[in-house]
């Protein structure tokens, strides 16, 4: 007596190397990020800052520095809009696949160039300036390194998929795999059928937030909360002749 065939399961479907990928990594990565954080902020505060090169070179940095933090912002937001937010909810909001695909190309390519060259002339200028260059740690390199291969992959896969090829929506594959690993409830399998491009720049993604925590780019969750409720700084001034008009609010002189 025969039995009907059962249904893969979703390991069957995936294989080992999809598990380790789309199951194993994302969660190592996930509580990495999260515990390397906490222990860079408990253990390494004074650590905790971009080391700020701008006294050395500014020339460079006043073009570079706004382009690649405004590019890297814009490509935050469509990812979070891309991954987080369901297709359904964007169609039940009447924006239409064509109107979404068109608007998310086109910002995400610009976005994408942008951080692109804002990140290369920082690379450049890191590079090329003499006390710049002796500041950066291995870890610095390493950092660039990751960033740059995860930005190009990320551009590359755009490109390649929605601009060259004939258009690819990740919102029927990537976008449910990344919410199902929110759910506890990772499904593989759709990761496994997505093009070549968008799987390396979904790895390079998930190394990239593992080794986060131990790099400068920890700033990126800083705000400046503090200076809300700081006191004021005395600056006191040795010129004698201050007396001669009306100091500006905030310089009234002390007495000595």
């Amino acid at each position: 007596m025969t039995t009907p065939a059962q249904p893969l399961t979703l390991a069957a479907q995936a294989g080992t190397g999809g598990i380790l990928l789309w199951i194993v990594l994302p969660y190592l990565s996930l509580a990495v990020f999260v515990l390397g954080h906490i222990w860079r902020y408990r253990y390494d505060k004074f650590g905790w800052t971009t080391r700020s090169s701008q006294l050395y070179e500014s020339r460079l940095l006043r073009i570079g520095s706004p382009l690649f933090h405004f590019g890297i912002l814009v490509v935050l937001i469509g990812h979070i809009g891309g991954l987080v937010i369901p297709k359904s909810w964007t169609e039940a909001a009447r924006i239409s696949e064509h109107t979404y695909h068109i608007s998310a190309v086109v910002l995400g390519t610009i976005a994408g160039v942008a951080t692109l060259g804002g990140l290369a002339i920082l690379i450049y200028r890191r590079r090329t300036v003499g006390p710049v260059f002796s500041a950066t740690t291995r870890n610095d390199k390493a950092m660039y390194l990751s960033l740059t291969v995860t930005i190009v992959l990320g551009l590359a896969a755009t490109v390649a998929a929605n601009v060259v090829g004939g258009g690819y929506d990740y919102r029927e594959t990537i976008s449910p795999w990344f919410r199902s690993v929110f759910y506890f409830q990772p499904d593989p399998a759709l990761m496994t059928g997505a093009p070549l491009l968008f799987r390396l720049h979904a790895i390079s993604a998930l190394l990239l937030f593992a080794a986060w925590p131990f790099t400068r780019l920890v700033h990126m969750l800083t705000a400046p909360v503090g200076y809300l409720t700081r006191p004021y700084i005395v600056y006191r001034s040795r010129d004698v002749r201050l007396g001669a008009r009306a100091p500006r609010r905030g310089w009234e002189r002390t007495g000595s």
